[in-house]
């Protein structure tokens, strides 16, 4: 059972967290391992790995990166500590904004987050309309493709986004 079956909604690639809300605290309460203390041990651990689904599920929902990759994971193009080669170009943009991290003083702070976050509205852009209106079935291979590109750029700008306020 994956989460969205679990959740019984229709996969997608943004979810309402608020309107899952009750949801998660239905399952919550329906598979939580006290209410089965007294059930056989086989019952006690299904309530124990529905009850562990429905956090993990939960904990993807929170966040949009983490359910595009789990979606990409069920549509199997998306592999566990995959080694995703980026545009060379969006590359070559990074390498620049990592050297103007390491020399920066606090006055370039604010004009490289500007940078980071202006970049981040360019690589959503094309697959805005494509994360809003995904229908499962309907949405072509190759528009997964580019969320695919969009998430692996995403990551890589949090990893910078990080090293600059550390």
């Amino acid at each position: 059972m994956n989460y969205f079956e679990l959740f019984a909604i229709p996969i997608q690639l943004q979810v309402d967290s608020q309107a899952l809300r009750s949801t998660f605290m239905q399952l919550s309460r329906r598979y939580h391992p006290d209410f089965f203390t007294n059930e056989t041990p086989e019952a006690q651990e299904e309530a124990l790995e529905k009850s562990a689904l429905v956090n993990k599920a939960w904990k993807v929902f929170q966040h949009r990166e983490e359910t595009i990759a789990y979606v990409l994971q069920l549509k199997g193009l998306l592999a566990d500590n995959e080694k995703y080669q980026l545009d060379p170009v969006f590359l070559m943009e990074m390498m620049e904004i990592n050297e103007a991290i390491s020399e920066q003083d606090e006055e370039q702070q604010s004009t490289l987050k500007d940078r980071l976050q202006a970049l981040e509205a360019q690589i959503y852009a094309p697959v805005g309309d494509i994360i809003a209106q995904y229908q499962d079935g309907q949405t072509s291979e190759a528009d997964l493709l580019k969320v695919k590109e969009y998430y692996f750029q995403k990551k890589y700008l949090e990893r910078i986004r990080g090293s600059l306020f550390s």
